[in-house]
């Protein structure tokens, strides 16, 4: 997943319960240097006024999500320095926001991977996550819709629906750097 001795940066996205954290695990797991960047993870490190994405005041909450975004970037943009393949976990909802990641990567081939197993996968697997993991979420239909609309053919549109999380991973190592480069 390296190309002219650099590290690509994977960003892996999908709606709530594709898989993203598990796969992006498995993936850095698989590759000789590499580092995950969790976007939950990191919007844990706000430890007062957190405002999630869709909470309000819906100012603030854009304002974080971008500073989110920020605070990804450049720590891809750090790890990839050192050699490191930078993996970022993150709900990117649409191109505008795909557009704002690949603006702050402009030196980084940049693979992007959108995890589709379909809703009916990603509600189900919400159900078996572990009660603090669960994410409740209704929108599951816009979201889908939107993303389609939004993204094109932009990236991989990966189905996972029939591949465990393992074989995933290694589809991943494997094809990503064919058909998830997006510079």
């Amino acid at each position: 997943m390296t190309t002219a001795g650099a590290p690509d940066c994977l960003i892996v996205t999908g709606m709530p319960g594709a898989g993203k954290s598990t796969v992006t695990r498995l993936v850095a797991e698989r590759l000789p240097r590499a580092a995950r960047l969790d976007g939950d993870e990191l919007n844990r490190m706000i430890v007062s006024g957190f405002v999630w994405a869709l909470g309000e005041p819906a100012d603030e909450a854009a304002l974080q999500v971008e500073l989110l975004h920020r605070n990804l970037c450049a720590l891809a943009n750090n790890f990839a320095d050192a050699g490191f393949t930078p993996l970022i976990d993150a709900m990117i909802p649409s191109r505008e926001k795909l557009d704002f990641f690949l603006d702050l990567l402009p030196s980084r081939q940049v693979l992007f991977v959108v995890l589709a197993p379909g809703i009916e996968v990603c509600r189900y697997r919400n159900t078996i996550r572990d009660p603090q993991d669960r994410f409740d979420f209704d929108g599951y239909e816009a979201l889908d819709a939107d993303m389609k609309r939004q993204f094109g053919d932009a990236g991989w549109w990966f189905d996972t629906a029939a591949l465990t999380p393992g074989q995933t991973a290694d589809r991943i190592v494997r094809e990503a750097s064919r058909r998830a480069l997006m510079n």
